[in-house]
């Protein structure tokens, strides 16, 4: 089991809580976690990051293909899983079109066919003109956190240094 990022942790971390400038510990925890086998994202996400032309677009470049993966066949196998949930649940017709595009369809399908747990900013809603990828986590029996709960999970520090 891993966590897979999904791309509002890395945009909100840099925008806010970890920015480049002050806490730098973040993102070589991001790294060294990775590292570790214990972290990843998916290709889909690290191209909506370097999109930009940022620091976060140079970081992003910087972990390479190992850090976002690439679709494999067992995602491609869990994506119907995903897509026929989606489908079943009454969404409008738009959200479900919006989400079968971009990136959140792809991150719960890797988490599904990987057993791994989905990290995002993103809470459950009940609305139907929106698919929240929590709620398609519960659905489909994917474990989902935020980014606080896996840094409480993972027992991570980051302590000024004397």
């Amino acid at each position: 089991m891993a966590y897979l990022l999904d791309a509002n942790v890395f945009i909100q971390a840099k925008n806010l809580q970890y920015g480049f400038d002050f806490c730098p510990a973040f993102w070589e925890w991001l790294t060294k976690t990775h590292g570790a086998g214990r972290l990843y994202s998916i290709r889909q996400v690290g191209d909506e990051l370097t999109a930009g032309a940022d620091e976060l677009t140079s970081w992003a470049e910087a972990q390479g293909d190992g850090f976002f993966v690439p679709t494999d066949a067992d995602v491609l196998a869990a994506a119907p899983a995903v897509s026929g949930w989606v489908v079943r649940q009454g969404f409008d017709p738009a959200a479900v079109s919006t989400f079968l595009q971009v990136a959140d369809f792809w991150l719960v399908a890797a988490a599904l066919a990987g057993r791994h747990t989905v990290v995002t900013h993103e809470v459950a809603s009940p609305t139907l003109k929106r698919i929240k990828i929590p709620n398609v986590c519960v659905g489909l029996g994917v474990e989902f956190m935020n980014p606080y709960q896996m840094l409480r999970k993972e027992q991570a520090r980051f302590v000024l240094g004397g």
